[in-house]
């Protein structure tokens, strides 16, 4: 509690309760809109409006200009200076006694700094009605958590340089780009192309555009010009670079090399063409999130069924992939959903195609954990029915425009519950995202969402304004219309852009079988002989390429865990094998192995190794211990079901034809991964090793093998060791936050091991020890 805002409180609803339309604020020391409204409606009364409300319009605005200046020697209204004190209080800004309702020095002073943090440089301590305004809102002039300098210092410059116009008023200085920072730079735009104040809105239309086109930013321009385009490079950094790390443009006066690099970059990340310059397009993907709509596309996405002639219509216009649905909700009637026969039209056309899935997904009431979870394996029965392959990347869709606040409460658990739905399956396919920019780069860091389709094209969202492209952005949608619309046969139809990160499905990804064991093989061979021409350690090269991309990244935590991957590397192979392969049938049980998975195991021991004894590492989390941390969080979903942790694991763990994220797939990936990897640590070439080990007697005896390897052939090792884990005792803390994300994943908001008693918790530790134990007999 703050005793000066409580003061301001307890003042205004003292001075206003009783007045037709004053609306009373909570009396608890707190700054908040609430507050900041009855200051508001306060000093519409004051001025004599009749018809208060929280809006500080230009009603408000134009009978504060008649007061004349406000400032040392003001007095023609005692309550006014007061409320300018109030407000300064509750914006942290200390105005001086408040009782005797006098514009004192110290009220004076205060203005001044709050002035001086908006960017207004030696101004005095007068309040004109901008500044009235920028006193009774809740935006902050100074640097708040998350917040960047360079933000900060561009939000003062355009204060500074644009306040005098008559439709720009005062913008947070915090170092956060935001909507209204995105609107008010458009404005400095405008009044910059001549659009005359009354006109400059902030919209991006048609003068503006125009304004745009005729003015590219580059070597030669004006200094007004190079500070805006460098401002805006600003708010849309950082960018990824290849190499994993960050790029930021700076705000600059002049045109230099240094922008001239960054611009390349964006453009580059932004499928433009590179021409280092501030061109239109550049421009319009710096401001909008649907860029230039009429950019040339070779991606789309309808609700229409793409049979008939339209697949080769839309083949000859250009277009390559097409995004279609799995599936509808029950009670639509659109009939959007893949049709029998559909994927075989459309790949006899040349198109590939990306899978969406959306059950409603239209308000904050459609996403939930449980309804993630519900729809992922909806989403993953559809794909199996269409015949798509693992690693299949599916795009799970948010279709409004989600607050912050929403995303947190709601969007991102049901994204978590999706990546749990999904893995329950065995993780045959991928989490993509469908949504708002800041509902993609949010989905993206949270709920670790491989792919982002962007819905650009609605770029009066909140989550489009002022917020930068997300790094793994896949498609971005930018223009809908009706393909062909003077045809007989037009359909509605969006245009996406189709970065390739996600190269979709085509006809090789449908219906696909597991490679056999010699064709893993001679895999595995060729994989390394490529490893050795482009350089490296070729054994940490193969196991690079055969974990991605399902087991890469910042945003899924394995960059954080072991390390990235060299995506050169992963291009070079690309480029010379036209099928690498995926899963194989394991020679011992015929079941479907999932390749990415046991390399991501193998590689996480490979680089950090495991043990010694019962002590639980990074090398561990990479396989069967990060797949415990699951099924933990899957057995607190599910408490209800099973009080007992140990008749969960003997229900769960290593069973075939089970909803569970550490099935008997599971375990078999994780034991081979862990005998490969330690055999690859000790020196054994990785195409030998695992040649070795799957044509000898691994497979039959991986579970003993296992038991005996990493836990000496003792069930209390296995207890101990994955206590110490479940427990946090590896005294790593990246890896317990890792630990802590891959429960909360797979079980919502669940009680974390840490804080689970001993009699709880032991008996499911005990089940997995048993159960390892168990399978080691054979």
């Amino acid at each position: 509690m703050d005793q000066r805002v409580l003061e301001a409180q307890q003042w205004v609803n003292a001075a206003y309760t009783g007045v037709p339309g004053y609306e009373r604020c909570e009396e608890n020391g707190r700054t908040g809109w609430a507050t900041m409204f009855s200051l508001t409606r306060g000093l519409q009364h004051e001025l004599g409006i009749t018809e208060l409300s929280d809006t500080f319009g230009p009603t408000t605005m134009g009978l504060i200009a008649a007061q004349g200046p406000i400032g040392q020697g003001y007095s023609r209204n005692a309550n006014i200076v007061r409320i300018i004190q109030h407000g300064l209080f509750c914006k942290g800004y200390d105005a001086g006694e408040t009782q005797t309702g006098r514009f004192h020095s110290g009220t004076a002073g205060a203005v001044s700094g709050l002035k001086t943090d908006i960017g207004l440089f030696g101004s005095d301590g007068t309040v004109d009605p901008k500044i009235f305004k920028a006193i009774l809102n809740m935006d902050a002039y100074v640097m708040l958590s998350g917040g960047r300098p360079r933000v900060q210092t561009i939000q003062r410059w355009l204060n500074g340089k644009y306040l005098n116009r008559s439709t720009f008023f005062v913008i947070p200085c915090d170092g956060i780009y935001s909507r209204d920072v995105q609107q008010a730079l458009m404005k400095a735009i405008q009044y910059e192309v001549g659009i005359p104040d009354d006109n400059a809105t902030g919209n991006f239309g048609p003068g503006t555009q125009a304004g745009l086109a005729r003015n590219p930013v580059g070597p030669g321009s004006s200094q007004s010009w190079v500070e805006l385009f460098s401002s805006a490079c600003a708010f849309n950094s950082p960018i990824r670079r290849p190499d994993g790390g960050a790029t930021e443009a700076g705000f600059q006066y002049r045109w230099d090399d240094d922008l001239a690099s960054w611009v390349r970059m964006f453009q580059r990340f932004s499928l433009l063409e590179e021409s280092g310059v501030g061109d239109y397009r550049t421009w319009a993907q710096l401001l909008v999130s649907m860029g230039d709509p009429d950019r040339p596309v070779s991606a789309c996405d309808t609700s229409r069924h793409i049979l008939g002639g339209r697949g080769a219509r839309l083949f000859n216009a250009g277009y390559r992939v097409v995004g279609r649905y799995l599936d509808e909700s029950p009670d639509e009637s659109l009939d959007k959903e893949l049709q029998p026969g559909e994927l075989a039209a459309i790949f006899a056309a040349g198109l590939r195609v990306f899978p969406i899935s959306q059950y409603y997904g239209r308000g904050l009431e459609d996403f939930s954990w449980s309804k993630g979870y519900d729809h992922a394996l909806l989403a993953h029965g559809r794909a199996v029915g269409y015949g798509f392959n693992a690693g299949t990347v599916i795009y799970f869709a948010v279709d409004y425009d989600a607050t912050s606040e929403e995303i947190t409460s709601n969007i991102v658990p049901y994204f978590n519950g999706v990546a749990a739905g999904l893995r329950s399956r065995g993780g045959r396919y991928v989490q993509g995202v469908y949504g708002s920019r800041n509902v993609c780069s949010r989905v993206s860091s949270e709920s670790y969402a491989r792919h982002s389709f962007v819905s650009g094209m609605s770029y009066g969202f909140s989550g489009n304004l002022g917020f930068p492209m997300p790094d793994n952005w896949a498609f971005t949608q930018i223009k809908e219309f009706f393909f062909e619309p003077s045809s007989s046969d037009s359909f509605p139809l969006d245009n996406n852009v189709w970065r390739g990160t996600d190269p979709g499905c085509g006809p090789e990804n449908v219906n696909g079988r597991d490679a056999t064991l010699d064709e893993f093989l001679a895999f595995t061979r060729t994989l390394y002989s490529l490893a050795v021409s482009y350089g490296g350690d070729p054994t940490d090269r193969v196991l690079e390429y055969l974990r991605y991309p399902k087991y890469d990244g910042v945003r899924t935590g394995w960059t954080l865990l072991i390390g990235s991957v060299d995506e050169a590397w992963v291009r070079y192979v690309n480029e010379r094998v036209a099928n690498p392969v995926r899963s194989f049938l394991d020679p011992a049980t015929r079941l479907s192995v999932n390749l990415d998975h046991l390399a991501a195991t193998a590689h996480a021991v490979y680089r950090k190794g495991t043990g010694p004894g019962t002590a639980s590492t990074r090398g561990d989390f990479g396989g069967w211990a990060g797949d415990l941390c699951t099924l933990y969080g899957e057995w607190r979903y599910a408490e209800s079901s099973y009080a007992s942790g140990y008749l969960f694991v003997e229900a769960r763990f290593a069973k075939l034809n089970v909803e569970s994220t550490f099935a008997l797939t599971d375990y078999i990936q994780d034991c081979d991964g862990q005998l490969i990897g330690t055999a690859a640590r000790a020196g054994g070439r990785i195409d030998d090793v695992i040649a070795a080990y799957m044509t000898g007697t691994g497979p039959a005896t991986r579970f003993r093998q296992f038991y005996l390897t990493r836990h000496g052939g003792s069930a209390q090792n296995v207890f101990t060791t994955a206590k110490n884990m479940l427990n946090g005792l590896h005294g790593d803390v990246e890896l317990y936050g890792l630990q802590s994300a891959a429960i909360l994943l797979s079980g919502g908001v669940v009680t974390l091991p840490t804080d689970m008693p001993d009699y709880k918790l032991d008996p499911f530790v005990q089940g997995y020890a048993d159960a390892v134990e168990r399978l080691s007999r054979g």
